[in-house]
């Protein structure tokens, strides 16, 4: 105490960061005078050394040696609590201020007390503390991953391997004369071994528990002998699984009694129990047969799986990829047949090893981050100083052409083409949805009144598409099409022809060609020849509601002028308006066109 006095005296002459070292030194020195303190006062000086840090007197590395320091000298009882607290505190440790010099002290003290635990005893513990880290380092980073797909291999499953010690085989009148010697913690108290309904000897135990090997390290099935070895095993140990199923009112019975004890807790086991003794109770387990077809299936996704280090020579051929795949629906097929709820663990197993593929997927792309970076949007975003004035520039208008848009429907519906009706693109309710959109904008047709009757949108196309062949311009070369459909027009079939010459080309109605040249010229000034038009006043409130751009206003006018008049809006009628208006430019082009 006499050395953190010496340290708080002479911490008033000193620099900001002799400052801060002295209080880090006075810290750790009154922590080594707290021997016998509680775990509540521990986590008061660390409290403390949290705040200096946040105020800016303390090194940011100070919490995490006293955190170092305390659970180094405590019972592993006392470090739970004190983990605890490291638990609750985790999005500070993920804040700026701490995050870059405190994550190799947390892992580093975490890794400690893993070293210490045991992972049979303490597994809870363990648990809690990968959780920890999981959430404290971000999803790319690479320390926690094991990129090169190495294996455990020093988790070796242990059982009798000497045949002539095996107790399996003896007949029962021994058993029930000598009686069965129980380990402490295989079975309960009260609990009386039942009789097996599987037949068990020393090969099927030995087999069964050699899988375990191949488990552990899956390499060893892509040499020839020991996958012979594997399969011959395999297939006996799943005809086992296969011939003699679980009862349900058992093993819902068990489930039972499971969730009863220690309080209601699960009982878990870190490593297999290899006795023969438990060999019966075993297989009749429905937890265990589940342990064991899932781990056939974690093999079998990592032997067909794509591995970036895996080597070269580990590649299956036809026989053994068949197999595997045969095999694979005889082990969901048995899991869905392990009550209780076989169908939902089977399909919930079959989820999880579909996204295990996606994350290995994603190792096998060198870990990339998942963080999008947003210089794309910002870029995006100041493009312009007034978006949403650029959103309405003449480059943002992506609407076609209606003669560009219905090219393809016109060259069908010609009869010389022979293509079939289920071929047409008007047969695409895709391409209907938005050649209604467009004719709804674009085409005078579009709100014309009829009286023909329409069994499906691709007839009504198929009229539309009549109609508008015969506006083709000249330059755009039409043949005659029939669509079966009478037309009230008699001279309809000279309309298809290069008619725009004929004298009489100004008695006819206004083409949607003519009526998009004449609103590009109108622009602003549409509501001048409005008044000519008639239009009312409602009329060029909707008009001006509907759209904002000036060339859509002047269309819209005219197509409405158009509904109006019917078979009247003639290009005669046109002109006379445009000239009565003082557009006598706009009214020569038109009667030139």
């Amino acid at each position: 105490m006499n050395v953190v006095k010496l340290h708080l005296i002479s911490y008033h002459f000193c620099s900001e960061a002799e400052k801060k070292t002295t209080l880090d030194q006075s810290l750790r020195g009154v922590l080594g005078d707290q021997i016998k303190a509680s775990c509540d006062e521990y986590l008061a000086l660390i409290y403390i050394s949290i705040e200096a840090v946040t105020e800016g007197i303390c090194s940011a590395t100070t919490p995490f040696l006293l955190l170092g320091d305390v659970l180094d000298c405590l019972p592993l009882d006392q470090c739970d609590k004190i983990f605890s607290f490291v638990e609750e505190n985790v999005s500070t440790w993920k804040s700026s201020t701490f995050y870059s010099a405190g994550k190799n002290y947390l892992l580093r003290m975490c890794n400690d007390l893993l070293r210490r635990l045991s992972k049979s005893q303490n597994t809870v513990f363990c648990g809690r503390i990968q959780l920890f880290l999981a959430r404290l380092f971000p999803l790319s980073e690479k320390s926690g991953l094991n990129l090169q797909s190495q294996f455990n291999l020093e988790n070796i499953t242990v059982f009798n391997k000497n045949e002539q010690e095996s107790t399996l085989g003896q007949k029962h009148t021994e058993e029930k004369e000598d009686g069965m010697e129980v380990e402490e913690g295989e079975m309960g108290e009260e609990e009386v071994p039942a009789t097996c309904s599987i037949p068990i000897d020393y090969n099927l135990y030995r087999k069964f528990w050699t899988l375990q090997d191949y488990f552990r390290n899956p390499l060893q099935c892509y040499e020839k002998f020991s996958w012979m070895t594997f399969l011959k095993y395999s297939d006996e140990t799943l005809a086992v699984f296969k011939s003699f199923k679980l009862d349900d009112m058992q093993a819902s019975k068990r489930k039972l009694e499971e969730l009863r004890t220690s309080a209601g807790e699960h009982v878990y086991f870190a490593k297999f129990l290899t006795s023969e003794k438990l060999m019966d109770l075993q297989l009749s387990d429905s937890n265990f047969r589940r342990h064991i077809l899932l781990q056939y299936l974690i093999l079998f996704q990592y032997l067909k799986g794509q591995v970036k280090f895996k080597s070269s020579n580990c590649i299956l051929n036809d026989d053994q990829t068949a197999w595997i795949e045969e095999t694979t629906k005889l082990v969901h097929q048995l899991l869905k047949e392990i009550p209780p709820e076989g169908e939902k663990f089977s399909a919930m197993v079959e989820h999880i090893l579909n996204t295990e593929e996606n994350w290995n997927g994603w190792k096998n792309e060198g870990c990339p981050s998942f963080v999008k970076e947003s210089d794309e949007l910002t870029r995006l975003w100041n493009l312009h100083a007034d978006n949403m004035e650029a959103c309405k520039s003449d480059d943002r208008e992506f609407m076609p052409s209606l003669d560009e848009f219905f090219a393809e429907a016109i060259e069908q519906a010609d009869p010389t083409n022979m293509v079939e009706d289920e071929y047409k693109v008007v047969r695409n309710s895709n391409y209907g949805w938005r050649a209604l959109r467009l004719l709804s904008r674009r085409s005078p047709h579009f709100f014309q009144p009829t009286n023909q009757k329409f069994k499906s949108l691709a007839d009504y196309l198929d009229s539309m598409v009549s109609k508008l062949a015969k506006e083709l311009p000249k330059d755009i070369p039409s043949e005659e099409i029939k669509t079966g459909e009478e037309d009230d027009d008699d001279n309809g079939d000279n309309l298809l022809k290069e008619s725009n010459d004929s004298p009489s080309m100004q008695s006819k109605m206004v083409s949607n060609q003519q009526m998009d040249d004449v609103a590009a010229k109108l622009g602003a000034k549409w509501k001048t020849l409005a008044g000519q038009l008639e239009m009312k006043a409602s009329e060029l409130r909707e008009i001006e509601t509907d759209s904002e751009d000036v060339d859509m206003q002047a269309k819209l006018l005219l197509v409405a002028w158009q509904d109006r008049e019917g078979t009247q809006a003639t290009v005669e009628n046109l002109v006379s308006a445009l000239n009565a208006a003082s557009f006598t430019q706009i009214a020569d082009n038109l009667s030139e066109a």
